[in-house]
């Protein structure tokens, strides 16, 4: 009689199957596409999707580098197929992750007296530099920069919010957009843990602004968000940077903004703090 353990090794394999399946067809590939990139048979991934035959340890991770499968859900299938998970998944202050933190840390440092900060895939604040520090507080109150990890999308998208962002329907129809494309390429297959920001995508007036290109040519090279509060107007844009090849699935899911002013006003009240 099985084990426990071959028992669920068992169950896994059979699990591997369709989610691969889901995968490949996320990415719009055919079997024979795929069977091509990872240098195998039709026949072999047809027998692997259906379950009757079962992945190797490397044809897991060959088959997921070849779908671009972000590390968290190549843990995922390795589990499926199996396999204890290849990637860790590390927060930006372990030991492991210090030369990384130093370098963010740097960069964030670097581009005071602007905003720059780290967020997660859920955009949950996990670093700020002074200029972020100095923007938040002063467009939410003092107390919002000291909160752990304040979710910046959904601040920005907050009734709030909304009274301080003068262009904010241009502002929140883009984020909308970009939080619908980074969910089909982050989780097409549909994860156990859902979509965190469901509830505002639900919303009647935020679903209002997803709508379709409209004719207008944009009157400006790249998304400014313009502030105004209390008189003081800013008039901001961003530069988004990902670490090159992480191999740790936590490293992975962390992006480094840059916000630099988009005219003299904005870039003046930076630089003299008033």
């Amino acid at each position: 009689m099985p084990s426990p353990t071959a028992r669920r090794r068992v169950n896994n394999a059979e699990a591997f199957g369709p989610l691969l399946k889901r995968w490949r067809a996320s990415r719009g590939l055919s079997q024979l596409d795929l069977a091509l990139s990872c240098n195998t048979s039709q026949r072999h991934l047809s027998f692997l999707e259906s379950g009757r035959s079962r992945p190797s340890r490397g044809m897991v991770l060959q088959l997921a580098t070849a779908l671009s499968v972000p590390l968290r859900h190549q843990n995922a299938l390795m589990l499926a197929a199996g396999f204890a998970p290849a990637w860790d998944s590390s927060p930006l202050d372990a030991p492991e992750m210090a030369p990384v933190k130093a370098a963010i840390t740097r960069m964030l440092d670097m581009q005071a007296p602007f905003p720059a900060i780290v967020v997660d895939r859920h955009y949950n604040l996990v670093q700020a530099n002074s200029g972020a520090q100095r923007l938040l507080s002063f467009l939410a109150g003092p107390t919002i920069a000291d909160l752990p990890s304040p979710n910046l999308v959904r601040l920005l998208l907050s009734p709030g919010m909304r009274a301080l962002v003068e262009n904010w329907d241009e502002v929140a129809t883009w984020m909308i957009r970009r939080l619908k494309a980074e969910a089909m390429l982050e989780d097409p297959v549909g994860g156990a843990t859902g979509d965190p920001f469901a509830d505002l995508l639900a919303d009647p007036t935020l679903a209002a602004l997803a709508t379709p290109f409209g004719d207008a040519t944009p009157d400006a090279p790249t998304l400014y968000t313009r502030f105004a509060k209390d008189g003081i107007r800013l008039s901001l844009f961003s530069i988004i940077a990902m670490v090159g090849t992480p191999l740790d699935a936590g490293l992975q899911n962390l992006r480094v903004e840059l916000f630099y002013p988009a005219d003299e006003a904005t870039q003046a009240w930076f630089a003299t703090g008033r």
